[in-house]
C-alpha cells in the first residue's frame, strides 16, 4: 500500500460515523496505509441546535437502529441524561477544533474522535463544552495547558477546514457523512462504508480488495443537514 491514504470525511456528532468507527479503526491498522481525516461541520454555524424533544425523536431510531446493527454501546448517560437536557448545544466546531488541537500536539486524531464519540454517545457528555474537551485530552494523554491553548487556535481555525472539506466532497461527488474517498498514487476514487458496518474485518478485506483490483462507489449516511436511516 505504497502512497495510499484513505481519506475519512465525517463529522464527531455523526450518528452514523459513530457507527463506522469499528472500520476506520481497523483500515488504520492495515500496514502501510494512512488515514486522513477531514470533518465537514453537520451541526456548525447555523446548523448546530439546541436538545430539544424533537431533536430526541428524530435521533433516537437512527441510534437504535445503529446500535442493532453494529453492536456499538448507547448508554443511559446518553440516551436519558444528554438528549433529555434542554440546555445542552449540539455544535460539530469545538470537537472538530479538539481533534485538530489533539493531532498538532502528535496525537492520533482517530484517536481523539473515538474518544469524543464514547463520551458523547456513551458517556452522554457535552462535547460542544471546552472544559470536557479538555477533560478528554487530559484522558487521552495530552498536557492540559498545551491542550488548552492548542484548543484555542484551532477553534479559530476550523471553519477554514470545514471549508476545505466540503470543498473537496463537492469537487468529488460526495453527499454526506460517512465517506471515504481511497488515494493511490495521486488517483482517487470513492469507497462504499454502508454494506460493512458491523463487520471490520470483512470490511477490511473488501478494502485490500479494492487496492489490489476493483473500482468502489460511495454512498453516505449523512448529510449536511442530517442523517438518512439505510434501506
Amino acid at each position: 500500500m505504497v502512497n495510499t491514504t484513505l481519506h475519512y470525511f465525517y463529522d464527531p456528532l455523526c450518528g452514523w460515523c459513530y457507527a463506522a468507527s469499528p472500520l476506520l479503526q481497523a483500515a488504520a491498522a492495515l500496514p502501510g496505509l494512512n488515514l486522513a481525516l477531514h470533518a465537514g461541520g453537520m451541526m456548525s454555524g447555523s446548523r448546530r441546535q439546541a436538545v430539544t424533544p424533537a431533536l430526541r425523536d428524530y435521533v433516537m431510531p437512527h441510534d437504535q437502529r445503529i446500535a442493532s446493527i453494529t453492536g456499538l454501546l448507547f448508554g443511559d448517560a446518553y440516551f436519558d441524561g444528554l438528549l433529555r437536557d434542554g440546555s445542552a448545544i449540539f455544535d460539530s466546531t469545538p470537537p472538530i477544533a479538539a481533534i485538530l488541537a489533539a493531532e498538532k500536539l502528535g496525537l492520533v486524531a482517530l484517536a481523539m474522535l473515538s474518544a469524543l464519540q464514547r463520551a458523547h454517545y456513551q458517556r452522554g457528555l457535552r462535547i460542544a463544552d471546552t472544559l470536557v474537551l479538555r477533560m478528554i485530552a487530559q484522558e487521552q494523554g495530552l498536557d492540559p495547558a498545551g491542550f488548552a491553548v492548542e484548543l484555542e487556535r484551532q477553534l479559530s481555525l476550523a471553519e477554514l477546514h470545514i471549508q476545505d472539506s466540503r470543498h473537496l466532497m463537492q469537487q468529488y461527488g460526495m453527499q454526506g457523512f460517512p465517506s471515504l474517498l481511497l488515494e493511490r498514487d495521486g488517483q482517487l476514487q470513492r469507497v462504499d462504508v454502508s454494506p460493512w458496518l458491523g463487520q471490520p474485518q470483512a470490511f477490511t478485506a473488501a478494502l485490500q480488495g479494492v487496492l489490489g483490483s476493483g473500482e468502489a462507489t460511495e454512498a453516505s449516511l449523512c448529510t449536511a443537514d442530517g442523517c438518512g436511516l439505510p434501506g
